[in-house]
């Protein structure tokens, strides 16, 4: 939706920090009312999150701890695009690193942003199938378990929480809306 006269306006940024793969930036905005506020926000390259099919239905998770939570994940696999690469390229390298799988078609699903009120994280999802196990390929920082659950059980893990992250269940729903999983 373009900007109206009465949208908020953002007037000014200013870096206030440049992670190694995020950025922290404050803004500031004029509200409609003349009013200027701040704000803090994630700048973002992109991500991808992949669902990985097998031939039965069944769906290859990765297992990896979350600092921010300080525990371990149950979640599709997923990485954040490189400068200039392709959303379904990175899809590709993501999948072999995390799962040891690399897929003969990748499909698009969806994008979606992440968190809006946080961050400009635009994630692709993708749903990959016609897999071969080729072994992971973990960067040194990476400590990732792989996990094959069937459609009834993935489905259990999300009804217990155990699968409880945004773009793995939003990714799920996708492949599932798609009608991607055999039919028991």
């Amino acid at each position: 939706m373009p900007d109206s006269p009465s949208s908020p306006q953002i007037i000014a940024r200013r870096l206030i920090h440049k992670g190694r793969k995020f950025d922290y930036d404050e803004i500031t905005v004029r509200m409609p009312s003349g009013k200027d506020v701040q704000r803090q926000m994630v700048r973002h390259p992109g991500a991808v999150v992949i669902v990985p099919i097998l031939p039965g239905g069944e769906v290859v998770l990765v297992r990896v701890f979350r600092h921010a939570l300080n525990r371990p994940m149950l979640e599709c696999c997923a990485g954040t695009l490189e400068a200039g690469e392709e959303p379904a390229l990175c899809a590709g390298r993501e999948l072999i690193e995390e799962t040891g799988y690399r897929a003969g078609k990748i499909q698009p699903l969806a994008a979606f942003y992440t968190s809006p009120g946080l961050s400009d994280e635009l994630m692709h999802a993708f749903a990959a199938t016609d897999l071969t196990h080729v072994g992971q390929q973990l960067e040194e920082d990476e400590d990732i378990q792989v996990e094959v659950l069937s459609p009834a059980e993935w489905a259990r893990a999300i009804d217990e929480g155990r699968i409880a992250d945004g773009k793995s269940l939003v990714a799920l729903m996708l492949a599932q809306r798609r009608g991607l999983f055999a039919k028991p």
